[in-house]
């Protein structure tokens, strides 16, 4: 085969490849058998091998390549890849269907399902993929091009060559592709992805192409952002015409006139929701008419011409099997129902907290019976009630500790009962874990089994013990070697150094977290100080109440805490604290973060704000000053714009530290 006839073949392949490809992975379909697209594929293999320099950019062979990467590159939306408002029952619908209708003459909306996905932008030029992005913040994304490649049902080149058109989707991982995943992390024993959602996510930043490609994602199209060469005037119009282009669009959307019919659109994409092969969490409504669109306009946030309308938690019942008691390490004793295992959500769900006695008794639950259970925002397993009675009354707590038998206490001001007991094997165990946790002394390689090792041996009673630990000592136990052994001691070593605030935050204070110990620490700057505070100078701190300081001020007046602070004292522990800050730019300014940052995380975000002489405060009031906001944020945004709270993305946050 001369240079002319293997062009000539290459571009027969490359164009019949690539409408089998459209039809299978698109239009859902087939013409010909598996086996004949490998064969053809191999065929075009060989004739690229032989004749490199006929290889097109849209051949099939070119989804998966290049080498893995060290670092996304970012990239600035030239649309912002907005959000929507969420409602959450049918009359909020109404009203927003009514509020339009008030607006705009007849309009029409297009309702279609809501994707549990990934959204991302794939950017055209001259009909051919040039640059595919995460939504990010909305504003920023990251070039994930190489591995949105990867996605069969994505076209390396559209039907047409557009001068540009911007589109985007919803990238997805099916359920059987997940639970195939999931089955495969277990049996490495590597932790599971916890829903689709999070797998996809995972799979689009993984730094090999290679590894994205083994992970089979899909995506959905359901938007043009911006186009030069076609004008559009509708969303159900731009739709069709996305389909003609090539490209796999949001499934079973529809065009309707009024409420009713809106909901009844809700309702039969509701009825199949779990039957699909992919996640779903709400329906879209969008108005369709692109000029009444303009004339409905938007918020700061959110356009005034579409909402996501949000299905209510997927509900399941099943037996009650048992109520197991935990210890928390400040002795607070929290029921758990153990129940058959039921898939909500995506997920096999069998345990979920019942928070304390108050709640077992309000919801009417004992071993035994049938009981309701849902994931909230679909994620978090929790017990609705009991709806069948099969066990005898209500359940109670016992009257002794289940660890250590000593008995339970109730104070007035809570619910949850209490072991007393700061030598309960239980609390032991678990305040060492805290103590050792990333956010407290962050000793690497100290995790939960070690501590019980350690606990079982009799090496260790307190935290102050870690101090005392030897080489002489680890080596005694079984598996500890040499290196592990020198890894866990320079660990340990290397955590006396520590901020005082990460000290304050690992003695595990009930009511203090990692923001207050540093609060804690900014007032009184060493350890003395703080144990010598009264609790009214400890309430005279921004953001403590007289609960969080009479906590602090009792944990430090009790004998085993003085006692455990002395022998940390001896062990050469640091109880100074140095306040470190740039320059007191943000002095007197008040931070609320919320969603998830496009590359800072929260910790990050913290510090750099504190170390220009700010605080980053949990919640949102007339106090605060700027909300940080990422992907998926949440009610504090919502709070903060009904304020008038200046809201700024990563990025305005970082032009504010240059």
């Amino acid at each position: 085969m001369n240079e002319q006839e293997a062009k000539k073949r290459i571009d027969e392949l490359v164009k019949l490849l690539n409408y089998h490809s459209q039809l299978y992975y698109v239009e859902d379909r087939n013409e010909i058998t598996d086996y004949e697209y490998d064969m053809l594929q191999q065929e075009l293999k060989g004739l690229e091998e032989q004749f490199p320099q006929f290889i097109r950019s849209d051949s099939p062979t070119q989804r998966v390549g290049g080498k893995a990467i060290s670092i996304f590159e970012k990239v600035t939306h030239r649309v912002q890849m907005g959000s929507l408002q969420d409602v959450f029952s049918f009359e909020q619908v109404r009203s927003f269907i009514e509020t339009v209708q008030q607006a705009v003459d007849k309009p029409q909306f297009v309702v279609e399902p809501k994707i549990d996905g990934l959204s991302v932008s794939l950017e055209y030029h001259n009909g051919e993929l040039a640059i595919g992005s995460t939504r990010g913040d909305g504003f920023v994304g990251e070039d994930v091009t190489s591995n949105l490649k990867t996605v069969k049902s994505i076209p390396i080149k559209i039907n047409e060559e557009l001068p540009l058109i911007e589109v985007r989707g919803e990238t997805y991982m099916p359920r059987n592709v997940f639970l195939k995943l999931v089955k495969e992390q277990e049996d490495n024993d590597e932790q599971p992805f916890k829903n689709p959602r999070n797998a996809a996510a995972g799979s689009l930043r993984q730094k090999d192409p290679k590894i994205a490609a083994k992970r089979k994602l899909d995506i959905f199209v359901f938007n043009v952002q911006q186009i030069e060469g076609k004008e559009l005037t509708s969303h159900k119009e731009s739709l069709d015409y996305l389909k003609t282009l090539g490209f796999k669009t949001i499934p079973d959307y529809k065009r309707v006139s009024t409420a009713d019919e809106v909901i009844d659109c809700i309702n039969a994409i509701g009825e199949k929701r779990f039957d699909l092969p992919f996640d779903i969490d709400g329906v879209v409504i969008k108005v369709d008419d692109f000029r009444q669109r303009e004339i409905l306009g938007a918020t700061a946030k959110v356009p005034k011409w579409a909402v996501a309308y949000k299905f209510p938690p997927e509900e399941k019942t099943s037996k009650l099997l048992d109520i197991e008691l935990n210890v928390g390490r400040t002795g607070a004793i929290t029921p758990v129902a153990v129940f058959e295992p039921v898939f909500l959500a995506g997920t096999s769900v069998s345990r979920a907290t019942l928070h304390n006695q108050d709640f077992i008794r309000e919801k009417n639950i004992s071993v035994g019976d049938i009981i309701k259970v849902r994931k909230a925002g679909d994620i978090i397993p929790e017990v609705l009630g009991s709806v069948e009675k099969h066990g005898d009354g209500v359940f109670t707590l016992p009257e002794c500790c289940p660890v250590c038998g000593t008995k339970l206490v109730k104070s007035e001001e809570e619910a949850a009962v209490r072991c007393p007991n700061v030598e309960c094997p239980a609390q032991i165990f678990r305040s060492i874990v805290h103590f050792a946790s990333k956010g407290a002394m962050n000793i690497d390689g100290l995790g939960p089994q070690i501590v019980h090792t350690l606990l079982d041996n009799k090496l260790i009673t307190s935290v102050a013990d870690l101090y005392t630990l030897s080489e002489n000592k680890l080596f005694q136990l079984d598996n500890f070697k040499e290196k592990s052994v020198n890894n866990l001691l320079s660990a340990i070593e290397k955590s006396k150094s520590n901020s005082l605030d990460r000290l304050v935050f690992g003695l595990g204070i009930r009511n203090i977290g990692q923001a207050s110990a540093k609060l804690l620490c900014d007032k009184f700057g060493d350890l003395d100080n703080i144990m010598n505070a009264s609790a009214e100078q400890i309430s005279e701190i921004d953001g403590f109440g007289g609960v969080m300081a009479q906590s602090v001020y009792n944990a430090f007046h009790e004998e085993h805490m003085i006692e455990l602070i002395q022998r940390l004292k001896e062990c050469g522990i640091n109880t100074k604290y140095e306040k470190i800050q740039i320059d007191d730019r943000f002095a007197g300014k008040t931070f609320v973060l919320t969603g998830t940052l496009p590359t800072l995380k929260r910790s990050e975000a913290k510090a750099l704000i504190e170390k220009y002489g700010g605080k980053a405060s949990g919640s949102v009031s007339k106090k605060t000053d700027y909300v940080l906001a990422g992907e998926e944020a949440g009610s504090k945004l919502d709070k903060a714009q009904q304020l008038g709270i200046e809201i700024i993305t990563e990025e305005q946050f970082k032009d504010m530290i240059k």
